[in-house]
């Protein structure tokens, strides 16, 4: 009867071992998942945000370069005028195209593309730091789930239960253009 208990409590203990090292394993996979979920936000911000911001600016800058062109263009028009009633005409673009210019400078006193241009390099490296990070927590998770897969005795359960080693975020073939710089067009 002794035999039968001890056979059962070390039964009972492997099982309990079992049931502890398959609950760790599928923590540190749904951690993976997490970590993977994570990636996808970030992306997502960065295809929403990134696009967004280029259109932003370049339409700032387009308001900016064609309040700055019509105040330009008026001013050689009355340059140019010769007779009296191309003077009138001209001074009147040109004072309407200053009023413009009053107008825009009122509403946005620090009217400067440099100044849009600044805040998106910021924004993109901003997301860029966020993605980086949060492909090296997955990274991180993956790690620590691959440890368990391979590492005794919870490697047994992991095979036992379909469990394997799951691969890091790669740059893969991406690697090789790590040394040019990204391209923005406008």
């Amino acid at each position: 009867m002794s035999v039968t208990i001890i056979i059962l409590a070390v039964t009972a203990i492997l099982v309990l071992l079992m049931i502890s090292k398959y609950n760790s394993l599928v923590k540190l996979r749904n951690n993976r998942e997490n970590a993977f979920a994570d990636i996808d936000v970030q992306l997502k911000q960065r295809h929403d945000l990134i696009p967004q911001l280029v259109e932003t600016v370049k339409g700032y800058a387009a308001h900016e370069k064609d309040t700055l062109e019509r105040v330009i263009n008026a001013r050689n028009g009355a340059l140019g005028a010769k007779t009296i009633d191309e003077k009138i005409v001209a001074e009147n673009a040109l004072t309407s195209a200053l009023s413009g210019l009053k107008i825009t400078l009122e509403a946005y006193p620090d009217l400067k593309a440099n100044q849009n241009f600044l805040q998106l390099q910021e924004e993109i490296s901003d997301v860029e730091n966020k993605l980086a990070a949060v492909r090296r927590y997955f990274n991180s998770a993956t790690k620590e789930l691959n440890n368990a897969v391979e590492t005794f005795p919870s490697n047994i359960v992991a095979g036992m239960f379909g469990f394997r080693k799951e691969i890091m975020f790669d740059l893969g073939e991406q690697r090789s253009t790590l040394q040019d710089a990204p391209k923005i067009r406008f």
